[in-house]
């Protein structure tokens, strides 16, 4: 082979043992020995994880919601964690509901824009 293409043999060697690391196949093809006798290549491939999204967002915005001041925090805690109402909010601050929803508004801006920021 190596006189036919006017190569230097060791040239032919190494070309040959490369292309034997490269071999292809049908993300549908059927993989004989599986448990349930009938899988395709495919059914092995991972999927992304929406719940990593969360994780790297979760970082991002943990500085972000420790600059905040106390009261600033605490609000978020309520709404997002305790999952209180807006009118709840209101009473435990002596506002109106109005006035925190106003203020969740604001809390929101300011760390989507920051978020946006560090992307």
């Amino acid at each position: 082979l190596s006189e036919l293409m006017s190569l230097p043999e060791d040239e032919v060697v190494e070309a040959r043992l490369a292309a034997n690391g490269y071999n292809s196949a049908s993300l549908d093809a059927t993989i004989n020995g599986s448990e349930d006798g009938e899988s395709a290549l495919a059914d092995f491939i991972g999927a992304d994880d929406a719940a990593l999204a969360l994780v790297d967002d979760f970082h991002a915005l943990a500085p972000m919601i420790a600059e905040l001041d106390e009261r600033d925090r605490q609000i978020i805690h309520w709404r997002f964690v305790e999952e209180l109402t807006q009118k709840d909010i209101g009473e435990r601050l002596g506002v109106s509901q109005m006035h925190v929803s106003r203020l969740i508004s604001r809390l929101l801006a300011r760390l989507r824009e920051g978020m946006l920021s560090t992307t």
